[in-house]
Protein backbone atom coordinates (compact mmCIF):
# COMPACT_ATOMS: atom_id res chain seq x y z
CA UNK A 1 0.00 0.00 0.00
CA UNK A 2 2.83 2.41 0.45
CA UNK A 3 4.26 1.89 -2.82
CA UNK A 4 0.90 2.72 -4.45
CA UNK A 5 0.18 5.83 -2.34
CA UNK A 6 3.61 7.22 -4.01
CA UNK A 7 3.96 5.60 -7.22
CA UNK A 8 3.61 7.76 -10.80
CA UNK A 9 2.88 6.41 -14.17
CA UNK A 10 6.61 6.01 -15.34
CA UNK A 11 7.44 4.30 -12.77
CA UNK A 12 4.31 2.27 -12.47
CA UNK A 13 4.91 1.57 -16.46
CA UNK A 14 8.81 0.82 -15.55
CA UNK A 15 8.26 -1.64 -13.18
CA UNK A 16 5.12 -4.12 -14.01
CA UNK A 17 4.32 -2.43 -17.53
CA UNK A 18 4.54 -5.86 -18.67
CA UNK A 19 1.21 -6.10 -16.75
CA UNK A 20 -0.49 -3.29 -17.29
CA UNK A 21 -2.90 -3.45 -20.09
CA UNK A 22 -4.78 -0.04 -21.35
CA UNK A 23 -8.06 -0.42 -22.47
CA UNK A 24 -9.80 3.09 -24.09
CA UNK A 25 -12.87 1.74 -25.57
CA UNK A 26 -14.73 4.03 -28.33
CA UNK A 27 -17.90 3.41 -30.39
CA UNK A 28 -16.85 2.62 -33.84
CA UNK A 29 -13.18 1.18 -32.08
CA UNK A 30 -11.17 0.08 -28.78
CA UNK A 31 -7.76 0.40 -28.27
CA UNK A 32 -6.43 -2.21 -26.05
CA UNK A 33 -2.71 -2.92 -25.48
CA UNK A 34 0.71 -3.31 -22.72
CA UNK A 35 1.24 0.07 -21.23
CA UNK A 36 4.75 -0.32 -22.00
CA UNK A 37 3.63 -0.72 -26.14
CA UNK A 38 4.32 2.20 -28.93
CA UNK A 39 1.02 1.72 -30.40
CA UNK A 40 -2.34 -0.47 -29.04
CA UNK A 41 -4.53 -2.86 -31.15
CA UNK A 42 -6.69 -0.76 -32.61
CA UNK A 43 -9.92 -3.37 -33.15
CA UNK A 44 -13.99 -2.27 -34.75
CA UNK A 45 -16.25 -2.02 -31.29
CA UNK A 46 -18.22 -5.06 -32.63
CA UNK A 47 -19.27 -8.93 -33.31
CA UNK A 48 -21.02 -10.87 -35.08
CA UNK A 49 -22.45 -13.72 -33.70
CA UNK A 50 -24.08 -16.95 -35.66
CA UNK A 51 -27.52 -17.36 -35.95
CA UNK A 52 -28.45 -21.09 -35.06
CA UNK A 53 -31.31 -22.58 -36.36
CA UNK A 54 -31.37 -19.21 -39.51
CA UNK A 55 -29.40 -20.91 -41.96
CA UNK A 56 -32.14 -20.03 -44.35
CA UNK A 57 -34.59 -17.22 -44.69
CA UNK A 58 -34.79 -13.73 -42.98
CA UNK A 59 -32.90 -12.45 -40.43
CA UNK A 60 -31.18 -9.85 -39.03
CA UNK A 61 -27.76 -8.96 -39.97
CA UNK A 62 -27.65 -6.11 -37.52
CA UNK A 63 -28.46 -5.84 -34.68
CA UNK A 64 -29.56 -1.71 -34.34
CA UNK A 65 -33.22 -1.35 -35.60
CA UNK A 66 -33.68 1.79 -36.82
CA UNK A 67 -36.58 3.85 -36.46
CA UNK A 68 -35.96 6.46 -39.34
CA UNK A 69 -33.02 6.38 -41.96
CA UNK A 70 -34.26 9.01 -44.37
CA UNK A 71 -34.21 12.72 -43.74
CA UNK A 72 -37.68 14.57 -43.53
CA UNK A 73 -38.91 17.57 -45.51
CA UNK A 74 -37.36 19.91 -42.87
CA UNK A 75 -33.86 18.21 -42.53
CA UNK A 76 -33.22 18.01 -46.68
CA UNK A 77 -34.06 22.12 -46.51
CA UNK A 78 -31.26 22.45 -43.70
CA UNK A 79 -28.79 20.20 -45.12
CA UNK A 80 -29.26 22.00 -48.40
CA UNK A 81 -28.58 24.94 -46.96
CA UNK A 82 -25.36 24.01 -45.28
CA UNK A 83 -24.31 22.79 -48.09
CA UNK A 84 -24.87 26.45 -49.86
CA UNK A 85 -23.28 27.92 -46.71
CA UNK A 86 -20.23 25.99 -46.36
CA UNK A 87 -20.27 26.06 -50.94
CA UNK A 88 -19.84 30.03 -50.88
CA UNK A 89 -16.77 29.48 -48.18
CA UNK A 90 -15.00 27.45 -50.31
CA UNK A 91 -15.88 29.05 -53.37
CA UNK A 92 -17.19 26.37 -54.95
CA UNK A 93 -20.83 25.81 -56.89
CA UNK A 94 -23.95 25.88 -54.86
CA UNK A 95 -25.66 22.42 -54.71
CA UNK A 96 -27.80 23.10 -57.65
CA UNK A 97 -25.65 24.92 -60.07
CA UNK A 98 -22.57 22.26 -59.53
CA UNK A 99 -24.23 19.59 -62.03
CA UNK A 100 -25.54 22.35 -64.68
CA UNK A 101 -21.89 23.85 -64.42
CA UNK A 102 -19.82 20.53 -65.26
CA UNK A 103 -19.45 19.46 -68.39
CA UNK A 104 -17.19 16.32 -68.29
CA UNK A 105 -19.22 13.22 -68.12
CA UNK A 106 -19.11 12.18 -64.34
CA UNK A 107 -19.60 8.83 -64.60
CA UNK A 108 -16.95 6.44 -65.94
CA UNK A 109 -17.88 3.50 -66.02
CA UNK A 110 -17.69 -0.06 -64.37
CA UNK A 111 -14.16 -2.19 -64.29
CA UNK A 112 -13.35 -5.09 -63.39
CA UNK A 113 -10.15 -6.39 -61.91
CA UNK A 114 -9.03 -3.35 -61.62
CA UNK A 115 -4.97 -2.79 -60.05
CA UNK A 116 -5.23 -1.53 -56.47
CA UNK A 117 -2.74 0.69 -57.28
CA UNK A 118 -5.11 2.57 -59.61
CA UNK A 119 -6.68 3.90 -56.85
CA UNK A 120 -4.97 6.14 -53.61
CA UNK A 121 -7.07 3.68 -51.10
CA UNK A 122 -7.81 -0.39 -51.62
CA UNK A 123 -12.28 -0.47 -50.92
CA UNK A 124 -11.76 -3.77 -52.60
CA UNK A 125 -12.32 -6.43 -49.10
CA UNK A 126 -12.44 -9.98 -48.74
CA UNK A 127 -15.40 -11.56 -47.77
CA UNK A 128 -14.90 -13.55 -44.20
CA UNK A 129 -14.42 -17.05 -44.31
CA UNK A 130 -17.19 -18.18 -42.27
CA UNK A 131 -16.61 -21.93 -41.73
CA UNK A 132 -14.27 -23.84 -39.43
CA UNK A 133 -13.51 -27.72 -39.05
CA UNK A 134 -15.69 -29.41 -37.15
CA UNK A 135 -13.27 -30.50 -34.14
CA UNK A 136 -15.16 -33.40 -33.03
CA UNK A 137 -16.15 -35.06 -36.64
CA UNK A 138 -12.75 -34.61 -37.99
CA UNK A 139 -11.44 -36.25 -34.98
CA UNK A 140 -13.77 -39.34 -35.87
CA UNK A 141 -12.70 -39.14 -39.69
CA UNK A 142 -9.36 -39.59 -38.37
CA UNK A 143 -9.73 -42.48 -36.40
CA UNK A 144 -11.89 -44.21 -38.37
CA UNK A 145 -9.35 -43.71 -41.25
CA UNK A 146 -6.18 -44.81 -39.05
CA UNK A 147 -8.28 -48.27 -38.29
CA UNK A 148 -10.00 -49.36 -41.55
CA UNK A 149 -8.38 -51.76 -43.63
CA UNK A 150 -6.09 -50.76 -47.22
CA UNK A 151 -9.17 -51.20 -49.44
CA UNK A 152 -11.58 -49.37 -47.49
CA UNK A 153 -9.07 -46.79 -47.31
CA UNK A 154 -8.63 -46.43 -51.01
CA UNK A 155 -12.61 -46.16 -50.83
CA UNK A 156 -12.54 -43.44 -48.70
CA UNK A 157 -9.99 -41.57 -50.61
CA UNK A 158 -11.95 -42.13 -53.89
CA UNK A 159 -15.20 -40.53 -52.19
CA UNK A 160 -13.11 -37.60 -50.47
CA UNK A 161 -11.77 -36.24 -53.65
CA UNK A 162 -14.91 -36.33 -55.25
CA UNK A 163 -15.68 -33.23 -52.72
CA UNK A 164 -15.45 -31.48 -49.65
CA UNK A 165 -16.94 -33.32 -46.30
CA UNK A 166 -19.70 -30.49 -45.19
CA UNK A 167 -20.21 -32.57 -42.54
CA UNK A 168 -16.58 -31.70 -41.43
CA UNK A 169 -17.19 -27.91 -41.33
CA UNK A 170 -19.41 -26.06 -39.17
CA UNK A 171 -20.42 -22.49 -38.90
CA UNK A 172 -18.04 -20.18 -36.37
CA UNK A 173 -19.63 -19.10 -32.92
CA UNK A 174 -19.15 -16.03 -33.43
CA UNK A 175 -16.31 -13.19 -35.70
CA UNK A 176 -14.95 -10.61 -33.74
CA UNK A 177 -13.54 -7.21 -34.87
CA UNK A 178 -13.11 -6.31 -38.41
CA UNK A 179 -13.45 -9.73 -40.13
CA UNK A 180 -17.53 -9.01 -38.41
CA UNK A 181 -17.92 -6.25 -40.73
CA UNK A 182 -16.85 -8.31 -44.19
CA UNK A 183 -18.88 -11.19 -43.55
CA UNK A 184 -21.14 -12.15 -46.92
CA UNK A 185 -24.55 -10.73 -46.55
CA UNK A 186 -26.18 -14.39 -47.19
CA UNK A 187 -24.10 -15.88 -43.90
CA UNK A 188 -26.26 -16.25 -41.25
CA UNK A 189 -24.72 -13.93 -38.76
CA UNK A 190 -25.91 -10.98 -36.71
CA UNK A 191 -23.27 -8.27 -36.17
CA UNK A 192 -23.60 -6.59 -32.66
CA UNK A 193 -22.25 -3.00 -31.75
CA UNK A 194 -21.98 -3.06 -27.74
CA UNK A 195 -21.68 1.10 -27.88
CA UNK A 196 -23.32 3.68 -29.90
CA UNK A 197 -22.92 7.52 -29.78
CA UNK A 198 -20.58 7.20 -26.65
CA UNK A 199 -23.63 5.30 -24.87
CA UNK A 200 -24.30 1.49 -24.33
CA UNK A 201 -26.63 0.69 -27.32
CA UNK A 202 -29.31 -0.29 -24.79
CA UNK A 203 -32.68 -0.63 -26.71
CA UNK A 204 -35.56 -3.04 -26.14
CA UNK A 205 -33.99 -5.46 -29.02
CA UNK A 206 -30.55 -5.24 -27.61
CA UNK A 207 -31.10 -5.79 -23.67
CA UNK A 208 -28.19 -4.10 -20.88
CA UNK A 209 -27.36 -7.76 -20.26
CA UNK A 210 -26.15 -8.63 -23.76
CA UNK A 211 -24.61 -5.18 -24.60
CA UNK A 212 -21.97 -6.48 -21.30
CA UNK A 213 -21.72 -9.51 -22.30
CA UNK A 214 -20.88 -8.35 -25.93
CA UNK A 215 -17.99 -5.95 -24.43
CA UNK A 216 -16.84 -9.15 -22.40
CA UNK A 217 -16.59 -11.31 -25.41
CA UNK A 218 -14.75 -8.50 -27.67
CA UNK A 219 -12.19 -7.50 -24.64
CA UNK A 220 -11.50 -11.21 -24.12
CA UNK A 221 -10.84 -12.17 -27.60
CA UNK A 222 -8.35 -8.86 -28.07
CA UNK A 223 -6.56 -10.41 -24.81
CA UNK A 224 -6.48 -13.72 -25.58
CA UNK A 225 -5.52 -13.53 -29.47
CA UNK A 226 -3.85 -10.42 -29.43
CA UNK A 227 -2.03 -9.81 -26.35
CA UNK A 228 -1.75 -13.84 -25.52
CA UNK A 229 -3.03 -13.67 -21.84
CA UNK A 230 -5.25 -16.31 -20.96
CA UNK A 231 -8.44 -16.29 -18.06
CA UNK A 232 -6.40 -18.29 -15.96
CA UNK A 233 -3.39 -15.92 -15.78
CA UNK A 234 -5.63 -12.98 -15.97
CA UNK A 235 -5.29 -12.19 -12.46
CA UNK A 236 -1.42 -11.73 -12.69
CA UNK A 237 -2.24 -8.37 -14.61
CA UNK A 238 -3.37 -5.13 -13.85
CA UNK A 239 -6.09 -2.93 -16.25
CA UNK A 240 -6.22 0.93 -16.78
CA UNK A 241 -9.81 1.95 -18.30
CA UNK A 242 -9.14 5.12 -20.62
CA UNK A 243 -13.10 6.31 -20.42
CA UNK A 244 -14.65 9.37 -23.29
CA UNK A 245 -16.77 11.62 -20.65
CA UNK A 246 -19.76 10.59 -22.19
CA UNK A 247 -20.49 7.73 -20.12
CA UNK A 248 -22.30 8.38 -16.99
CA UNK A 249 -21.74 6.61 -13.56
CA UNK A 250 -23.51 3.30 -14.04
CA UNK A 251 -21.85 2.43 -17.34
CA UNK A 252 -18.47 3.03 -15.73
CA UNK A 253 -19.73 0.86 -12.93
CA UNK A 254 -20.35 -1.75 -15.77
CA UNK A 255 -17.54 -1.66 -17.02
CA UNK A 256 -15.38 -2.11 -13.98
CA UNK A 257 -17.17 -4.93 -13.57
CA UNK A 258 -16.47 -6.47 -16.86
CA UNK A 259 -13.18 -5.55 -15.96
CA UNK A 260 -12.73 -7.10 -12.65
CA UNK A 261 -15.45 -10.10 -12.55
CA UNK A 262 -15.92 -11.20 -16.29
CA UNK A 263 -11.77 -10.59 -17.59
CA UNK A 264 -10.68 -11.21 -13.64
CA UNK A 265 -8.33 -8.58 -13.81
CA UNK A 266 -6.46 -8.00 -10.30
CA UNK A 267 -6.71 -4.04 -10.22
CA UNK A 268 -8.17 -2.03 -12.42
CA UNK A 269 -7.88 2.35 -13.26
CA UNK A 270 -10.66 4.39 -14.35
CA UNK A 271 -8.62 7.01 -15.94
CA UNK A 272 -10.46 10.10 -18.11
CA UNK A 273 -9.88 10.26 -21.82
CA UNK A 274 -9.55 13.85 -21.89
CA UNK A 275 -7.16 14.35 -19.38
CA UNK A 276 -5.23 11.11 -20.33
CA UNK A 277 -5.12 12.84 -24.21
CA UNK A 278 -3.82 15.67 -22.52
CA UNK A 279 -1.12 13.90 -20.80
CA UNK A 280 -0.42 11.95 -23.56
CA UNK A 281 0.82 14.99 -25.48
CA UNK A 282 2.99 16.27 -22.67
CA UNK A 283 -0.04 18.96 -21.36
CA UNK A 284 -0.90 19.86 -18.40
CA UNK A 285 -2.97 23.06 -19.89
CA UNK A 286 -5.19 22.12 -23.14
CA UNK A 287 -8.15 22.36 -24.61
CA UNK A 288 -8.93 18.68 -25.79
CA UNK A 289 -11.05 18.24 -28.37
CA UNK A 290 -11.69 14.11 -29.16
CA UNK A 291 -13.73 13.78 -32.93
CA UNK A 292 -14.27 10.18 -33.04
CA UNK A 293 -16.08 8.02 -35.11
CA UNK A 294 -19.82 8.77 -33.59
CA UNK A 295 -19.20 11.59 -30.83
CA UNK A 296 -17.09 14.99 -30.63
CA UNK A 297 -16.27 15.74 -27.00
CA UNK A 298 -14.59 18.98 -25.83
CA UNK A 299 -13.34 19.42 -22.43
CA UNK A 300 -10.78 21.65 -20.87
CA UNK A 301 -7.80 21.01 -18.52
CA UNK A 302 -6.35 22.92 -16.05
CA UNK A 303 -2.73 21.76 -14.42
CA UNK A 304 -3.80 18.37 -14.79
CA UNK A 305 -7.12 18.76 -13.91
CA UNK A 306 -9.66 18.45 -15.88
CA UNK A 307 -12.85 21.07 -15.69
CA UNK A 308 -16.26 19.02 -15.61
CA UNK A 309 -18.11 22.37 -16.23
CA UNK A 310 -16.86 23.01 -19.78
CA UNK A 311 -17.42 19.65 -21.41
CA UNK A 312 -19.58 19.20 -24.44
CA UNK A 313 -20.55 16.04 -25.83
CA UNK A 314 -21.77 16.47 -30.01
CA UNK A 315 -23.84 13.49 -31.48
CA UNK A 316 -21.52 13.67 -35.15
CA UNK A 317 -17.72 12.46 -35.92
CA UNK A 318 -16.45 10.67 -38.95
CA UNK A 319 -18.96 8.31 -39.59
CA UNK A 320 -21.38 10.86 -39.99
CA UNK A 321 -18.79 12.21 -42.67
CA UNK A 322 -18.78 9.01 -44.68
CA UNK A 323 -22.68 9.25 -44.66
CA UNK A 324 -22.40 12.57 -45.95
CA UNK A 325 -19.68 12.00 -49.01
CA UNK A 326 -21.95 9.27 -49.81
CA UNK A 327 -25.07 11.85 -50.08
CA UNK A 328 -22.90 14.32 -52.24
CA UNK A 329 -22.25 11.62 -54.69
CA UNK A 330 -25.80 10.73 -55.00
CA UNK A 331 -27.03 13.99 -55.42
CA UNK A 332 -24.86 14.93 -58.18
CA UNK A 333 -25.50 11.28 -59.47
CA UNK A 334 -21.63 10.77 -59.47
CA UNK A 335 -22.28 6.92 -57.50
CA UNK A 336 -22.62 4.38 -59.51
CA UNK A 337 -26.12 2.91 -59.60
CA UNK A 338 -26.01 0.22 -56.57
CA UNK A 339 -27.34 -0.62 -53.20
CA UNK A 340 -25.46 1.29 -51.17
CA UNK A 341 -26.93 0.85 -47.53
CA UNK A 342 -24.08 1.72 -44.75
CA UNK A 343 -26.83 1.79 -42.08
CA UNK A 344 -27.81 -2.18 -42.72
CA UNK A 345 -24.22 -3.30 -44.70
CA UNK A 346 -21.04 -2.94 -42.08
CA UNK A 347 -18.97 -3.50 -45.04
CA UNK A 348 -20.49 -0.60 -46.95
CA UNK A 349 -19.37 1.73 -44.05
CA UNK A 350 -16.26 0.05 -44.00
CA UNK A 351 -15.59 1.10 -47.42
CA UNK A 352 -17.33 4.49 -47.48
CA UNK A 353 -14.76 5.01 -44.67
CA UNK A 354 -11.66 4.26 -46.33
CA UNK A 355 -12.77 6.76 -49.01
CA UNK A 356 -13.42 9.38 -46.61
CA UNK A 357 -9.66 8.84 -44.99
CA UNK A 358 -8.04 8.84 -48.52
CA UNK A 359 -9.67 11.91 -50.02
CA UNK A 360 -12.05 14.13 -48.16
CA UNK A 361 -9.70 17.29 -47.22
CA UNK A 362 -10.35 20.90 -46.65
CA UNK A 363 -9.19 23.23 -48.58
CA UNK A 364 -10.66 26.31 -51.08
CA UNK A 365 -12.00 25.53 -54.74
CA UNK A 366 -13.29 22.66 -56.58
CA UNK A 367 -12.46 19.39 -55.55
CA UNK A 368 -12.72 16.32 -57.24
CA UNK A 369 -11.33 12.73 -57.30
CA UNK A 370 -11.04 9.53 -59.61
CA UNK A 371 -11.57 6.55 -57.23
CA UNK A 372 -12.70 2.86 -57.26
CA UNK A 373 -15.60 2.30 -55.34
CA UNK A 374 -17.03 -1.26 -54.66
CA UNK A 375 -21.07 -2.51 -54.35
CA UNK A 376 -21.38 -5.66 -52.35
CA UNK A 377 -24.42 -7.07 -53.22
CA UNK A 378 -25.26 -11.14 -51.77
CA UNK A 379 -21.54 -12.71 -52.37
CA UNK A 380 -20.75 -10.77 -54.95
CA UNK A 381 -18.59 -7.70 -55.32
CA UNK A 382 -18.15 -5.66 -58.12
CA UNK A 383 -15.88 -2.97 -58.67
CA UNK A 384 -16.98 0.62 -60.45
CA UNK A 385 -14.41 3.58 -61.68
CA UNK A 386 -16.51 7.02 -61.18
CA UNK A 387 -15.56 10.51 -60.15
CA UNK A 388 -16.32 12.03 -57.05
CA UNK A 389 -17.43 15.47 -56.76
CA UNK A 390 -17.03 18.69 -54.28
CA UNK A 391 -14.90 16.15 -51.07
CA UNK A 392 -13.83 19.21 -49.11
CA UNK A 393 -17.53 19.62 -48.65
CA UNK A 394 -18.84 16.52 -45.97
CA UNK A 395 -15.49 17.42 -43.69
CA UNK A 396 -17.02 20.99 -42.82
CA UNK A 397 -20.23 19.54 -41.62
CA UNK A 398 -18.34 20.03 -38.18
CA UNK A 399 -18.62 23.43 -38.57
CA UNK A 400 -22.50 23.40 -39.96
CA UNK A 401 -23.84 19.87 -38.32
CA UNK A 402 -27.13 19.99 -40.49
CA UNK A 403 -25.33 19.02 -42.97
CA UNK A 404 -25.92 15.80 -41.21
CA UNK A 405 -28.74 13.66 -40.42
CA UNK A 406 -28.30 11.94 -37.75
CA UNK A 407 -30.12 8.02 -37.63
CA UNK A 408 -32.60 8.08 -35.37
CA UNK A 409 -32.83 4.69 -33.39
CA UNK A 410 -35.55 3.48 -30.13
CA UNK A 411 -34.50 5.20 -26.55
CA UNK A 412 -33.36 2.52 -24.56
CA UNK A 413 -36.04 1.22 -21.97
CA UNK A 414 -37.34 3.63 -18.76
CA UNK A 415 -35.76 1.17 -16.29
CA UNK A 416 -32.24 1.81 -17.54
CA UNK A 417 -32.37 4.98 -15.78
CA UNK A 418 -33.64 3.92 -13.20
CA UNK A 419 -30.31 3.13 -11.09
CA UNK A 420 -29.70 4.96 -8.53
CA UNK A 421 -27.21 3.30 -7.03
CA UNK A 422 -24.03 4.60 -7.59
CA UNK A 423 -20.63 2.58 -7.59
CA UNK A 424 -19.01 3.84 -4.25
CA UNK A 425 -22.75 3.79 -2.64
CA UNK A 426 -21.86 1.07 0.37
CA UNK A 427 -18.89 3.59 1.53
CA UNK A 428 -20.84 6.91 0.58
CA UNK A 429 -21.85 7.71 4.18
CA UNK A 430 -18.84 5.96 6.45
CA UNK A 431 -16.27 7.51 8.71
CA UNK A 432 -13.00 6.37 6.96
CA UNK A 433 -9.99 6.44 9.30
CA UNK A 434 -7.83 9.36 8.74
CA UNK A 435 -4.56 9.98 7.72
CA UNK A 436 -2.27 12.10 8.61
CA UNK A 437 -1.07 13.79 5.14
CA UNK A 438 -4.26 13.89 4.20
CA UNK A 439 -6.66 17.34 4.44
CA UNK A 440 -9.44 17.22 7.08
CA UNK A 441 -11.53 18.72 4.01
CA UNK A 442 -10.88 15.31 2.30
CA UNK A 443 -13.39 13.93 5.02
CA UNK A 444 -17.10 13.83 4.94
CA UNK A 445 -18.66 15.97 7.75
CA UNK A 446 -21.77 17.90 8.61
CA UNK A 447 -19.56 21.30 8.11
CA UNK A 448 -19.74 20.75 4.52
CA UNK A 449 -16.60 18.49 3.81
CA UNK A 450 -16.44 17.03 0.37
CA UNK A 451 -17.53 13.32 0.14
CA UNK A 452 -15.32 11.00 -1.79
CA UNK A 453 -17.54 10.92 -5.27
CA UNK A 454 -17.29 14.52 -5.28
CA UNK A 455 -14.05 14.16 -6.84
CA UNK A 456 -15.13 11.99 -9.35
CA UNK A 457 -15.32 14.27 -12.14
CA UNK A 458 -16.75 12.22 -15.03
CA UNK A 459 -20.21 14.74 -15.77
CA UNK A 460 -23.50 13.42 -15.79
CA UNK A 461 -25.03 12.83 -19.37
CA UNK A 462 -25.59 16.26 -20.88
CA UNK A 463 -28.20 16.96 -23.31
CA UNK A 464 -26.56 17.06 -26.69
CA UNK A 465 -27.03 19.79 -28.95
CA UNK A 466 -27.42 18.44 -32.68
CA UNK A 467 -27.00 21.66 -34.49
CA UNK A 468 -23.99 22.90 -32.18
CA UNK A 469 -21.03 23.31 -34.19
CA UNK A 470 -17.32 22.49 -33.32
CA UNK A 471 -16.06 26.35 -33.49
CA UNK A 472 -19.13 27.16 -31.31
CA UNK A 473 -18.33 23.88 -29.20
CA UNK A 474 -14.94 24.92 -28.49
CA UNK A 475 -15.54 28.48 -27.97
CA UNK A 476 -18.37 27.66 -25.45
CA UNK A 477 -16.47 25.36 -23.83
CA UNK A 478 -13.47 27.72 -23.06
CA UNK A 479 -15.34 30.78 -22.00
CA UNK A 480 -17.38 28.71 -19.96
CA UNK A 481 -14.30 28.62 -17.46
CA UNK A 482 -14.77 32.50 -16.75
CA UNK A 483 -10.77 33.63 -16.65
CA UNK A 484 -9.27 35.43 -18.94
CA UNK A 485 -5.92 34.47 -18.19
CA UNK A 486 -7.14 31.02 -18.53
CA UNK A 487 -8.80 31.56 -21.57
CA UNK A 488 -6.13 32.61 -23.24
CA UNK A 489 -4.28 29.46 -22.71
CA UNK A 490 -6.75 27.20 -23.61
CA UNK A 491 -7.05 29.04 -26.92
CA UNK A 492 -3.55 28.73 -27.44
CA UNK A 493 -3.63 25.27 -26.73
CA UNK A 494 -6.35 23.74 -28.30
CA UNK A 495 -5.58 19.60 -28.65
CA UNK A 496 -7.06 17.49 -32.11
CA UNK A 497 -7.28 14.25 -30.98
CA UNK A 498 -9.15 11.13 -32.84
CA UNK A 499 -9.16 9.66 -35.96
CA UNK A 500 -10.97 12.59 -37.66
CA UNK A 501 -7.92 14.99 -36.37
CA UNK A 502 -5.47 13.61 -38.96
CA UNK A 503 -8.15 15.15 -41.72
CA UNK A 504 -6.01 17.38 -44.08
CA UNK A 505 -6.86 21.37 -43.70
CA UNK A 506 -8.39 20.60 -40.30
CA UNK A 507 -6.08 22.57 -37.71
CA UNK A 508 -6.57 25.99 -40.06
CA UNK A 509 -10.18 25.51 -40.36
CA UNK A 510 -10.46 25.36 -36.64
CA UNK A 511 -7.83 28.01 -35.95
CA UNK A 512 -10.00 30.24 -38.45
CA UNK A 513 -13.73 28.97 -37.50
CA UNK A 514 -13.03 29.56 -33.76
CA UNK A 515 -11.15 32.51 -34.08
CA UNK A 516 -14.05 34.00 -35.90
CA UNK A 517 -16.77 32.43 -33.24
CA UNK A 518 -14.95 34.67 -30.29
CA UNK A 519 -17.86 37.48 -29.45
CA UNK A 520 -15.99 40.48 -30.07
CA UNK A 521 -16.67 41.97 -26.65
CA UNK A 522 -14.03 38.88 -25.51
CA UNK A 523 -10.24 40.37 -25.59
CA UNK A 524 -8.63 37.48 -27.06
CA UNK A 525 -7.40 37.61 -30.53
CA UNK A 526 -5.21 34.86 -30.95
CA UNK A 527 -6.14 30.52 -31.81
CA UNK A 528 -3.89 28.33 -31.76
CA UNK A 529 -4.27 24.35 -32.52
CA UNK A 530 -1.24 22.82 -31.29
CA UNK A 531 0.57 19.61 -33.02
CA UNK A 532 -0.11 16.39 -32.26
CA UNK A 533 3.43 14.28 -30.48
CA UNK A 534 1.78 11.11 -32.29
CA UNK A 535 -1.10 9.38 -34.12
CA UNK A 536 -4.46 11.33 -32.69
CA UNK A 537 -6.08 8.02 -32.71
CA UNK A 538 -3.94 7.00 -29.78
CA UNK A 539 -3.38 10.03 -28.01
CA UNK A 540 -5.55 9.10 -25.41
CA UNK A 541 -4.65 5.44 -25.10
CA UNK A 542 -0.97 6.76 -24.90
CA UNK A 543 -1.81 9.43 -22.15
CA UNK A 544 -3.35 5.98 -19.92
CA UNK A 545 -0.36 4.40 -20.23
CA UNK A 546 1.76 7.25 -18.64
CA UNK A 547 1.73 9.67 -21.24
CA UNK A 548 4.89 10.69 -23.30
CA UNK A 549 6.12 13.23 -21.11
CA UNK A 550 6.90 11.84 -17.74
CA UNK A 551 7.54 14.36 -15.85
CA UNK A 552 3.97 16.10 -16.50
CA UNK A 553 2.24 12.45 -15.91
CA UNK A 554 -0.27 11.97 -13.20
CA UNK A 555 0.36 11.55 -9.82
CA UNK A 556 -1.43 8.64 -8.65
CA UNK A 557 -1.74 8.55 -5.08
CA UNK A 558 -3.70 5.37 -3.99
CA UNK A 559 -6.15 5.31 0.01
CA UNK A 560 -7.58 2.30 0.16
CA UNK A 561 -11.25 2.37 1.46
CA UNK A 562 -13.55 -0.57 1.95
CA UNK A 563 -11.52 -2.97 0.49
CA UNK A 564 -11.34 -0.74 -2.81
CA UNK A 565 -8.69 1.81 -3.95
CA UNK A 566 -9.04 5.57 -4.49
CA UNK A 567 -7.33 8.28 -5.89
CA UNK A 568 -8.27 11.45 -4.39
CA UNK A 569 -8.08 14.95 -5.85
CA UNK A 570 -7.56 13.71 -9.54
CA UNK A 571 -9.81 12.20 -12.02
CA UNK A 572 -8.35 8.19 -11.19
CA UNK A 573 -10.12 5.46 -9.78
CA UNK A 574 -8.33 2.71 -8.86
CA UNK A 575 -10.39 -0.29 -7.26
CA UNK A 576 -9.14 -3.53 -6.70
CA UNK A 577 -10.30 -7.03 -4.86
CA UNK A 578 -10.58 -7.32 -1.21
CA UNK A 579 -8.43 -10.19 -1.05
CA UNK A 580 -5.79 -7.90 -2.82
CA UNK A 581 -3.25 -6.01 -0.65
CA UNK A 582 -0.46 -4.67 -3.27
Amino acid sequence: MDYLRTVVPSQLTAERGSNLVVINPGSANVRIGFAHQQVPFNVPHCVAWHLKGQDEGPRRTVQDQMLNTQATATQTREREKAYDIIASLLKIPFLDEEAASNSFPRKLGRVEGYAPHQSRSDTTFAWTNVMEKNPKLSVAIERSEHNAGEKDSLDSAGTRGKGPHTDECKFKEFIMGEEALKIPPTAPYCVRRPLRRGHFNISHHYSSQQVCEDLSAIWNWILVEKLKIQLADRNLYSAILVLPETFDSREIKEMLSIVLRDLRFSTAVVHQEGLAAAFGNGLSTACVVNIGAQVTSVICIEDGVALPSTNVNLPYGGEDISRCLLWIQQHHQTWPPVHTNPMNKPVDMLMLNKLKESYCQIREGEFDAVAVVNSFDQEHVASHKTRLSALNVPPMGLFYPTLFVPEEYPPPPRSWFQDNEDMLEETWHMEFPRRPDMPDSFYPSGNGGLNMWDYHIFPRRLKKDEKLGLAEAITNSILSTGRIDLQRKLFCSIQLIGGVASTSGLVAAVEDRVLHAIPSTEAIDTVEVLQSRSDPSFVPWKGGAGGLDKKRGPHWKWQKVQGFLFSPGSSNVLLQHPIDDA
